[in-house]
């Protein structure tokens, strides 16, 4: 009997060693390259924007960046969207941007944009929007989150869970004003 449980729970040990090294690995790349560094590979990748068109984010170099991870499935993501979209709104004249990266296939992305009216650049990043995530300091792994990121690339402040558009203009306007 003891033999039996031995065998699947060395596999489960196995899985969850391997995991834990990975999530190490690309983690202490992260801090070992510093803040700047870490947005290194968000400008790296290229994701299909609503309509399946792979974009570069290398475009939105030297801009000032609303990073927002979410999923259509997370109801505070739908939440602070309309928040998100007038920030965009109101800041795209002075080098400030919104971007929603979904953790989702641009299908679902779709789905989403049907129902709902968002004014700001989305992609349909799936699950490697959640490695970038991770490497831009999301070490809950949770839903939404987001960054700031000044236009010299470096991570300015991030957030877990619902942000609204007063938090995010507290974060930004010292960088408006330099």
């Amino acid at each position: 009997m003891l033999k039996k449980l031995n065998h699947p729970l060395a596999y489960i040990v196995l899985i969850l060693s391997l995991a834990f090294g990975f999530r190490y690995f690309f983690s202490s790349q992260l801090t070992q390259e510093g803040n700047k560094q870490s947005t290194k590979a968000f400008f790296a990748a290229s994701f299909p924007n609503e309509l399946g068109k792979n974009q570069a984010l290398k475009q939105y170099e030297n801009k000032i960046i609303v990073l927002n991870f979410w999923a259509s499935w997370c109801e505070p993501c739908r939440e602070e969207m309309p928040e998100l979209s007038a920030l965009h709104n109101e800041y795209k004249a002075r080098n400030v941007v919104v971007l929603g990266m979904a953790i989702e296939d641009v299908a679902a992305v779709n789905d989403f944009l049907k129902e709902t009216k968002v004014s700001y650049p989305l992609f349909a990043a799936d699950i490697q929007g959640m490695e970038i995530a991770s490497l831009l300091g999301n070490n809950k792994g949770v839903l939404p989150y987001t960054v700031i990121i000044n236009a010299d690339g470096s991570i300015v402040k991030s957030f877990f869970g619902r942000v609204t558009k007063p938090l995010l203009e507290k974060s930004l306007l010292p960088l408006l004003q330099k």
